[in-house]
């Protein structure tokens, strides 16, 4: 599988990330999937110390410990679990982050991380003292690079001018076109993108396409009603789909021809998902034709909040 140069870093990912969130809790599942995952060319791991209080952090620490120095784990902090683990608060300060980094290195049986994201911000956090923090743990050796995860395009920009992150993890599908205002800046500044939730909770992918008239009730996206997200892909299926082009390839691969986009990352709880998802990414780029016409029928959408 391509692997992509991650903003300034020396990282080299692979165009598609496991996202590991959906990996579960039972230990040998996750390693098959996280096995073929490998197999298919992936090099790329995204967890959260929020996922499942930790654990997932210690799934994906196990299943690839043999083979640490050739895989690039990401992980996140700032969410923090209440005493009786029945909800989180948001904290972005120098003193946790700091103790937050040396569980998760305890739960991944790692002495560094490769890339360590902040999950997610507001304007009114203290960035400089969160931007300190992330500075001192690379300069300690706790981590390589960081990031952020945020569609908040002020927090965002805060981070731009003020940090040297290497990437922002960013939702961004067909039907959520937001992110394309702040790409090219990205793009600009030496920063890339991770994309997440590119087949829109599954409105994209190849399973929608057999559902029934009746199925159609509830399946709202944003500012896309259920009846236009119908129409829409009545539309690129008469025209894009045939035998050699699925939709779930079209979904992942109009994140991928953005080039401000390193890597999208997908999650997935079995093994035909991951085999799907990586068909998907190695087929063929989007034409010039197939691309002007994907803009043509979605909405250029813009964040109206956290300016």
């Amino acid at each position: 599988m391509e692997k992509r140069t991650l903003g300034k870093s020396d990282l080299s990912v692979s165009k598609m990330g496991l996202g590991c969130m959906s990996l579960g809790t039972d230990s040998a599942n996750a390693e098959k999937i996280i096995k073929a995952a490998l197999d298919e060319g992936i090099n790329y791991f995204d967890t959260a110390d929020l996922y499942n209080y930790g654990v997932n952090e210690e799934l994906v620490g196990k299943a690839l410990a043999s083979i640490r120095d050739q895989v690039v784990i990401a992980t996140k902090v700032g969410n923090r679990w209440t005493e009786n683990k029945d909800g989180w608060s948001w904290d972005p300060s120098k003193k946790y982050i700091k103790e937050a980094v040396k569980k998760s290195l305890k739960r991944l049986g790692t002495d560094y991380i490769d890339l360590y994201q902040l999950h997610g911000g507001t304007i009114d956090d203290p960035i400089d003292e969160t931007i300190e923090a992330f500075e001192e743990l690379k300069s300690e050796g706790f981590i390589r690079y960081y990031g952020i995860s945020s569609i908040r395009p002020n927090v965002i920009r805060e981070y731009v001018d003020r940090s040297s992150i290497v990437s922002v993890m960013m939702q961004y599908s067909l039907l959520d076109r937001r992110p394309e205002e702040v790409m090219a800046s990205l793009k600009e500044n030496g920063v890339s993108v991770v994309t997440r939730g590119s087949v829109a909770k599954g409105l994209l992918s190849d399973t929608i396409l057999s559902i029934k008239e009746n199925q159609w009730e509830g399946k709202e996206y944003l500012d896309y009603s259920s009846n236009e997200i119908k129409e829409l892909i009545e539309s690129i299926q008469a025209k894009l789909l045939h035998d050699k082009r699925s939709l779930n390839e079209l979904a992942l691969q109009f994140n991928l021809a953005n080039k401000a986009v390193a890597a999208v990352v997908t999650g997935a709880s079995t093994i035909e998902q991951i085999k799907d998802n990586a068909r998907a990414v190695n087929s063929t780029a989007l034409t010039k034709e197939e691309w002007a016409f994907l803009h043509m029928v979605t909405r250029e959408s813009h964040y109206t909040a956290h300016r």
